[in-house]
């Protein structure tokens, strides 16, 4: 049923304020997305302190920080509901930026994991979904644009923090002194923007708007009902493929493309340089799948824009696989994963209010976010593995190919267009 209610009057300075403030905060949370550069000067570091790390030993504090980000995430669920999102995010920007003022102490990748990974994990977990949670509240309209614009920092955050970092290592500052602005930089910004969120009223409604009312009033369902219905363990397969898809591009691009552009002939420093500056087209494909995305969820059902992602991980994969020299196929295949998994990270919150509704939404989505840190860790353990016992990335591809087929089966079938019936209160 669509109605238009003029009861309600838009928060004074309109709601897109609400947006505004959730991509300056998720600028903060997004900056580990640019583990998969700084992870070189890290090694570098670590290196002329007289270590050698593994592939798999630089990769755990990726792998670590994600999981307790997915970990924590469904458990700040209940305390957004609780004590409102300003609230919730200020407690999470806080950690983020200590998280990463600890980093600056490491001295191997192990003392890397607690310090940063645990640490900025947890933080990033618990503030991560305060700004969804309220966009998604004050835009009933226009769910699936609304978040994509939300996470949209998270995505540019890479570019910016690979930028800046680059930048000042030109000038000759430590990686760890780096690190150290970071977190100052990273809980300031938090703490100011966090103040600006806030939850509408009970039932108001944007002024002149459709609204569905099936979709943001009468469907109330609880976690765990929703745990028990195929459309979850559907999108759960769903995004956790597609978080592992695109959370290890990101954890690779750098010591991919070392290999495949050495392989084409490059000599270091060219590869170097151009890993450098792809960072920016990466990240532009990754900012923009959100509200693309988004956008596509709710013109086209989270069905079909998921069928979509899928049938491009697949095509990127294959095409990085059988082209592994071929610089083109890096930079074609590596666009696209970027932008599929900034994709989902709209498609999923979506969906999770298209088919549970708002009632629940922050509990719900927190369980379903789970899914990416599931895909995190087994993309990254199977990642780092190609390369430590085959000897390149370029088998991981042929793997991600195959499971791209799975989600697209898994889409087709478990994720209807229609939501589902209201539930009683």
């Amino acid at each position: 049923m669509n109605e238009v209610d003029e009861t309600y009057q838009e928060p004074v300075g309109g709601r897109w304020r609400i947006i505004f403030a959730g991509i300056m905060i998720h600028l903060c949370l997004g900056s580990i997305y640019a583990y998969g550069v700084l992870r070189n000067p890290l090694q570098e570091h670590f290196e002329s302190m007289g270590l050698a790390p593994t592939a798999m030993e630089m990769t755990w504090p990726f792998i670590v920080f994600l999981a307790f980000f997915s970990i924590t995430m469904p458990l700040a669920g209940p305390f957004i509901q609780k004590y409102g999102p300003m609230n919730v995010s200020i407690a999470g920007g806080i950690l983020c930026g200590l998280g990463w003022i600890a980093a600056s102490f490491a001295t191997s990748p192990l003392m890397l994991i607690p310090l940063y990974g645990v640490i900025g994990g947890i933080g990033v977990g618990i503030a991560y979904g305060a700004p969804i949670a309220a966009s998604a509240l004050w835009f009933p309209d226009k769910r699936g644009l609304a978040v994509g614009l939300t996470v949209l920092g998270f995505g540019f955050s890479s570019a910016v923090i690979t930028y800046v970092s680059r930048f000042l290592l030109d000038i000759g500052w430590e990686i760890m002194s780096i690190f150290v602005l970071f977190g100052f930089a990273f809980l300031t910004v938090s703490l100011l923007f966090s103040m600006m969120l806030r939850f509408p009223p009970q039932g108001w409604r944007p002024a002149g708007k459709v609204v569905s009312t099936s979709q943001v009033e009468g469907v109330k369902i609880t976690r765990y009902e929703m745990a028990r219905n195929t459309k979850f363990k559907g999108l759960y397969i769903c995004y956790t493929i597609g978080a592992l898809a695109g959370l290890t591009a990101i954890g690779i691009s750098g010591p991919v493309g070392a290999e495949v552009f050495e392989n084409a002939g490059m000599s270091t420093t060219e590869a170097s340089a151009l890993i450098f500056a792809l960072i920016l087209p990466f990240a532009i494909f990754n900012g923009v799948g959100r509200p693309a995305f988004g956008t596509l969820t709710d013109k086209l059902t989270p069905k079909k824009a998921a069928m979509l992602t899928f049938l491009l991980i697949t095509s990127a994969c294959l095409i990085m696989y059988f082209g592994y020299n071929s610089v083109w196929a890096y930079i074609i295949c590596f666009s696209i994963l970027w932008g599929c998994l900034g994709g989902w990270l709209a498609i999923a919150p979506t969906a999770t209010a298209t088919f549970f509704g708002m009632k629940n939404y922050a509990k719900n989505y927190g369980i379903i976010f789970t899914a990416y840190g599931a895909g995190a860790i087994i993309g990254g353990i199977v990642s780092a593995q190609a390369k430590d016992i085959l000897g390149d990335f370029q088998p991981f591809f042929l793997i991600v190919a195959a499971l791209g087929l799975i989600g697209l089966l898994v889409a087709w079938k478990y994720l209807e267009i229609e939501p589902l019936a209201p539930t009683a209160d």
